[in-house]
């Protein structure tokens, strides 16, 4: 791994996402909207304020997923990484590069999302707000190496979409969105206990009532960057050169 390669491949991916203002708005606008609608929904209700915080989570999580895995699996099929890798550039470096890119996109978007349902939504937060911010940022940077992953894998775009609901909706079925976690069967609790996505939602439920301590957030941080570390690691292994 050099550090000079992997932002290199950093920068060139900016600079792509930079000129394409669909994925641009995709990505800094959507999940704020998204959230803007499930407030509007539930306008004049107590529900938002119950299931905003697991809004932050899902949205990201979803949207940096099928940004990141598109993206990696077109660099594929059209032979750029086949063409990058017969350079002195190892697979980590890509995969690395390819993190800290749309990392630093998920710091964008993890802000403006929080700002959005904060101060336009009116989502209260008896937390830190910063705590907040820092745990929707795990959870985009988790959305996005989850897609790295998922993209070793698939050979078209479509099979991406057939990914999702192997990736992500056993994630949100069980991750306590539409029914929290402790009032689940205790084999579907085991079984979400294993999935990040549960994590990053009870890490801002957390921090939104300000219900549990800062050790406690910060060892829900600790087990989502494991699991985000453990598939970029899977990743870099898993990535073929060029999809047939």
């Amino acid at each position: 791994m050099n550090p000079a390669r992997t932002l290199a491949t950093a920068g060139r991916v900016l600079t792509q996402v930079r000129h394409d203002p669909r994925t641009v708005a995709l990505l800094l606008v959507v999940p704020s909207l998204l959230v803007g609608l499930v407030a509007w929904l539930f306008d004049d209700t107590p529900v938002f304020q119950q299931i905003g915080p697991a809004m932050l989570a899902l949205f990201p999580f979803i949207i940096m997923f099928l940004i990141t895995s598109i993206a990696t699996l077109r660099e594929r099929r059209s032979g750029t990484l086949e063409r990058l890798l017969s350079l002195p550039l190892s697979k980590a470096d890509f995969i690395l590069g390819y993190t800290l890119a749309f990392g630093l996109l998920a710091v964008a978007q993890a802000g403006i999302a929080v700002a959005f349902a904060v101060g336009v939504c009116g989502l209260e937060i008896d937390g830190s707000l910063w705590l907040l911010v820092c745990v929707a940022l795990a959870d985009a940077v988790l959305g996005t190496t989850l897609g790295l992953l998922a993209s070793a894998f698939a050979r078209t775009e479509f099979q991406v979409v057939q990914f999702m609901p192997a990736f992500v909706f056993p994630q949100v079925l069980l991750g306590g969105v539409l029914l929290p976690r402790d009032q689940m069967p205790d084999v579907l609790y085991a079984i979400s206990d294993w999935l990040p996505l549960s994590h990053a939602i009870d890490a801002l439920n957390a921090v939104a009532i300000d219900g549990e301590d800062a050790g406690y957030i910060a060892g829900q941080l600790l087990i989502i960057g494991a699991f985000a570390l453990g598939a970029v690691v899977l990743g870099s292994v898993t990535l073929r050169r060029r999809t047939a």
